[in-house]
C-alpha cells in the first residue's frame, strides 16, 4: 500500500530514536507514511510523542505530527508494512531475536546501519537473514551522505536503498523520497553496505590528523588514498567498482571525513587529541562504528589478501602502539617504489 494521495497512508515502523533513527523517521513522515518510532527509554518516547521533539538527539528540530514513539515494541510494530532497523550495530543481534516474532510476514526490512558485526564479521543484511530467517529479497540496506543533523534541517540530500530485489529496493525508495531528500537504487548490497562501514574508518583517521593539528594536504592524501582502499576491498567481496564512486562510497566518504557531526570525525579528533580509546567512548554520546569495525574488516581483508594501511594505522592508534601524529600517508607503504593513484 502506498501513500500516494487518496489512499490510507503507508505504515511503517522504525526502531532506534537516536539522531539517525529519528531523522529518518521524520524522512518517512515527511513521505506521507504513518510512522511509529520504538525509543528504549520511555521518557524519550512520550517527548516524541507529546512535544513532537527528540531534545537527545536532534535538538531545536520539529517532528511532524504523523510521527508518533512508544518503549513498547508490540505497539510500534502492529500493522506495520516496512520495518526500518537504526540500531547499534553490535546489538542488532540480540534486538532481532526480541522482535522476530512480532514483524508482520512479508513486509520489507531495512537496515539503516553501518557496521560490521564482531566475531561474525557478518554485514547487517547477514545478521538480519539469519536471525529472521527472511528471504533476501525481502531485506533492503540504506547508505549515503545522511548526517542526520544536516536532514533533520531540511537540508537537500540524497541516498542509496539497495535490496537484490529491485522491487523492494524501488518500494522502500519511494518510501523515503520528500521535497529535501531523495533515495536513487542498485542492487549492489555489498557495495553500499560495506561503503557506509568502510568511510567510518577512513573518517576516523582523518578525526586523528585533525585532532593532532594537521591540516588540508594531508586530509585530502588520507581521504583519496582511503577510497583506493574501500574499492580494493568491497571489488573483493564481489561489489561493483562504480557503488565505491557513488552515493553510498565517495559521497558517504566526504560527508563523514569533512564534518564536525560525525561522530566517526569526532571519536578521531579526541584519539588525535591525545585520548586512549576508553576515555574517547566515555566522551562519546553515541556509538561511533567506525571504532567498532576496525577489528573485523581487517580480519576480513586479512582473509582476501587485500592490504587495507590507513586502517591499520587507525587500529595501532586504538591499541596505543601507534602515535597519533605517525599517522599520515606516506607512511602507509612499506615500498620506496613511486605509487600510483
Amino acid at each position: 500500500m502506498t501513500s500516494d494521495e487518496g489512499a490510507e497512508p503507508r505504515r511503517v515502523a522504525v526502531l532506534g530514536a537516536g539522531s539517525w533513527g529519528t531523522t529518518f523517521a521524520k524522512i518517512l513522515a515527511d513521505g506521507g507514511s504513518r510512522v511509529a518510532l520504538w525509543a528504549r527509554r520511555p521518557e524519550v518516547a512520550r517527548e516524541i510523542t507529546q512535544s513532537h521533539r527528540n531534545s537527545d538527539y536532534l535538538p531545536g528540530i520539529n517532528l511532524p505530527p504523523n510521527l508518533s514513539a512508544s518503549s513498547l515494541l508490540p505497539e510500534v510494530l502492529e500493522g506495520a508494512q516496512h520495518v526500518y532497523l537504526s540500531v547499534p550495530s553490535q546489538s542488532l543481534r540480540e534486538n532481532l531475536r526480541i522482535v522476530r516474532e512480532l514483524i508482520p510476514a512479508d513486509v520489507p526490512v531495512v537496515s539503516l546501519m553501518k557496521g560490521v558485526e564482531r566475531g561474525t564479521r557478518h554485514r547487517m543484511s547477514e545478521v538480519i537473514r539469519q536471525e529472521l530467517g527472511i528471504e533476501p529479497e525481502r531485506i533492503a540496506v540504506v547508505s549515503g551522505p545522511n548526517l542526520a543533523l544536516e536532514i533533520a534541517k531540511e537540508q537537500p540530500t540524497a541516498a542509496v536503498v539497495s535490496s537484490v530485489s529491485l522491487a523492494t529496493a524501488s518500494e522502500v525508495a519511494l518510501a523515503a523520497r520528500n521535497r529535501y531528500f531523495r533515495s536513487f537504487v542498485n542492487t549492489d548490497v555489498v557495495g553500499t553496505e560495506f561503503g557506509g562501514v568502510l568511510k567510518n574508518l577512513i573518517a576516523v583517521a582523518i578525526g586523528i590528523v585533525d585532532g593532532v593539528g594537521y591540516g588540508e594536504n594531508t586530509k585530502a592524501s588520507i581521504i583519496t588514498r582511503g577510497l583506493v582502499e574501500m574499492t580494493d576491498f568491497a571489488v573483493a567481496f564481489g561489489a561493483l567498482p562504480e557503488t565505491m564512486s557513488g552515493l553510498a562510497g565517495l559521497g558517504d566518504l566526504i560527508a563523514t571525513c569533512e564534518s564536525s557531526l560525525s561522530r566517526n570525525n569526532t571519536a578521531g579528533r579526541l584519539l588525535g587529541q591525545g585520548y586512549d580509546y576508553h576515555e574517547v567512548i566515555a566522551q562519546m554520546n553515541q556509538t561511533a562504528e567506525g571504532i567498532s569495525s576496525v577489528a573485523p574488516v581487517l580480519e576480513l581483508a586479512a582473509e582476501v589478501g587485500v592490504e587495507m594501511p590507513i586502517v591499520s594505522q587507525v587500529a595501532e592508534v586504538l591499541a596505543g602502539t601507534l602515535d597519533p601524529r605517525d599517522i599520515a600517508p606516506h607512511l602507509t607503504t612499506d615500498t620506496d617504489e613511486p605509487q600510483g593513484e
